[in-house]
């Protein structure tokens, strides 16, 4: 499908690849100071999900990280908690136990994750047993083969089909843009998403490189930015992957600023995944406050 056809009267314009990602370079360039870093630090921990999706994950190491996620630098009660932690759907109830009361989110990651290549009634019930066990966010990964292949209804209607059956939980759209190589499919990506309901669109899942860009996180902004100007709805983006330092967390922050606005500048909007970013952020702050870098060894591992 042509990036400039169109889906049930979803017209998709071509990207100008040249201006987005000129544009995205020139807001790379942009430094934050002093107090304004200061902010911009604690606001990206408060905005990222800390994630573990591995097959050798354990009850233990969920409860380890649902207590990051608290109190991620605990002799320093101004730093803020992080929003969620992810885990996979047989995690779930361990995560709300452990991050009861904490005002954190639990998250899972559903229809089967990475890869997305089950049928759909499984990919529903693995979303309504995350959510029954307490989940207050999914995490969905569309079927990137059916997109590829042209099916770009097959993967809407699924789409609202997950919407559905998370019930009051917030749905995160993974587009896994890395898989869909153009921006232009990133766009239609994007769009189909939107129209389908979800809460948030996210890059990636972190298993896939490239992962999360600057361009592709830009083109996403505007995307959600243009969908509230057309409809009064706010949508969500996360970007998630390949984001290990606080310098770069702050040049989504400012991204983030001049494309949509400051209303967007909240974790209920703008989310990182990163699970070796925290450290780095805690390790700037650190800094910040007394004048010298910390050994990566004085936090704990994520």
């Amino acid at each position: 499908m042509a990036a400039s056809s169109s889906l049930s009267g979803l017209r998709v314009p071509p990207v100008d690849a040249v201006a987005l990602e000129t544009r995205a370079a020139d807001l790379g360039t942009r430094s934050l100071k002093k107090a304004a870093k200061v902010q911009g630090l604690k606001l990206a921990i408060a905005m990222m999900d800390l994630t573990t999706l591995e097959g050798m994950d354990t009850p233990g190491k969920v409860r380890q990280l649902c207590g990051k996620a608290a109190r991620p630098l605990p002799t320093r009660p101004d730093v803020p908690a992080c929003a969620a932690v992810c885990v996979y759907p047989d995690l779930v109830p361990v995560a709300v136990a452990a991050l009861a009361g904490t005002g954190v989110q639990v998250a899972s990651v559903a229809t089967g994750f990475p890869a997305g290549r089950i049928d759909r009634a499984s990919k529903l019930r693995e979303v309504a047993r995350a959510v029954r066990d307490g989940a207050t966010e999914i995490d969905m990964v569309i079927d990137r083969g059916a997109f590829l292949a042209g099916r770009h209804g097959f993967v809407a209607d699924e789409i609202r089909a997950v919407k559905d059956a998370c019930g009051p939980a917030h749905l995160k759209v993974i587009l896994e843009t890395g898989e869909l190589k153009t921006y232009d499919n990133v766009r239609l990506a994007c769009r189909l998403a939107l129209h389908a309901g979800g809460d948030f669109l996210k890059t990636s899942t972190g298993k896939v490189a490239p992962a999360s860009t600057l361009p592709v996180v830009l083109l996403m902004l505007e995307e959600v930015r243009d969908h509230f100007l057309a409809t009064g709805r706010m949508v969500g983006v996360k970007a998630a992957g390949g984001i290990r330092t606080g310098k770069d967390a702050l040049k989504y922050l400012v991204t983030v600023a001049e494309t949509c606005g400051d209303r967007w500048l909240s974790p209920a909007w703008f989310r990182f995944g990163a699970s070796s970013l925290l450290n780095d952020v805690l390790m700037q702050l650190e800094k910040e406050r007394t004048g010298r870098y910390q050994r990566p060894t004085d936090f704990s591992a994520d």
